[in-house]
């Protein structure tokens, strides 16, 4: 079996990157230069980035606490271990540790300071529903975050609406004359629109790093239909989950694999891929695919744009694009 990887679409990815990045530093420099002082800026920038160094510290725990993580041993989870061990070697990265969660929901994620400090976690209910090749597949996402330092970029892009937020709290309600008051106001509103603008821009980053993170995956040798199977019952398990146990999960989604809130819509989208109805997504069924043409309707464009995740069916249609 051969997976032709799409060079061109991994640099027009990463091209994309680099253009966000030069695109929230612009801003930036915009918001130093033209709205505010400098040291008023610095101290909003300060600001900011304490804040954020505080999280980027606490974070880890937080995490572990609200996602019920906890680490396993070799012993208890050798085929696990194996693998994480197999995918970081190929990644070129340490072994991260290795953690089950007890989330109710099939899903998994990784999170850390960095790659030194990198945790893959799987819930129970995952292991019990993806096939040996699948878990690996996704575990090779889940690795590709921790190599390509995901949390840390999205940490740094996130100062940004940071600063805009507290640049627009502060000159919303600004105090003095009539004349002072109006053109604090007018900053104020200026800044919350770069809020609101760069945040979306985060989001999107977001969302391209999960594309690189599948293309990831199957550079760490792990076929493209496996992965796409994966996220196919992903996306079906979190489906026939009851609403009231998704709802508590808003908060974590944009740690995991798929977005559980948007599996019932998802599932409609992704059924006429399961061409012989077995629940999941074959060879050739990701090749059959590859050649049709994807159409996402307005609505599902606009729900992606306040999304951490892609649309799950352009996602697995980029999934198709890598194998042959």
């Amino acid at each position: 079996m051969i997976f032709i990887i799409t060079h061109n679409g991994m640099l027009g990815l990463r091209l994309r990157l680099y253009l966000l990045l030069g695109v929230m530093f612009g801003i930036i420099y915009a918001i130093a230069v033209v709205l505010l002082p400098g040291g008023t800026f610095i101290s909003y920038a300060l600001l900011a980035s304490f804040f954020l160094f505080i999280q980027y510290w606490i974070g880890p725990k937080m995490v572990e606490l609200s996602m019920r993580v906890r680490y396993v041993s070799e012993h208890e989870y050798p085929e696990l271990h194996a693998m994480v061990e197999e995918l970081a070697r190929k990644a070129g990265i340490p072994k991260p540790k290795v953690g089950v969660s007890s989330l109710p929901i099939p899903n998994a994620f990784a999170f850390g300071r960095g790659v030194k400090d990198g945790r893959v976690c799987v819930t129970e209910e995952i292991m019990r529903l993806l096939t040996k090749e699948e878990l690996k597949a996704v575990l090779g996402h889940e690795i590709s975050h921790l190599k390509h330092r995901d949390v840390v970029i999205i940490t740094m892009l996130s100062v940004v609406p940071m600063i805009c937020w507290y640049i627009a709290w502060s000159f919303m309600w600004g105090t003095g004359d009539s004349r002072e008051r109006g053109s604090s106001a007018y900053i104020g509103m200026v800044a919350f629109l770069l809020y609101f603008i760069t945040n979306l821009l985060v989001l999107y980053a977001s969302r391209i790093r999960e594309y690189y993170a599948d293309y990831g995956s199957v550079k760490l040798g792990n076929a493209p239909h496996h992965l796409a199977s994966a996220l196919y019952k992903l996306v079906y398990g979190s489906a026939r989950m009851p609403k009231e146990i998704l709802r508590p999960m808003e908060g974590y989604k944009a740690f995991f694999l798929n977005d559980p809130s948007k599996a019932h819509h998802e599932i409609y989208e992704l059924r006429h891929i399961d061409l012989d109805m077995s629940g999941s997504i074959e060879r050739e069924e990701l090749l059959w695919l590859r050649d049709k043409k994807v159409r996402v309707t307005f609505t599902d464009k606009l729900m992606e744009l306040f999304s951490t995740h892609p649309n799950m069916l352009e996602r697995i249609k980029h999934l198709a694009k890598l194998s042959a």
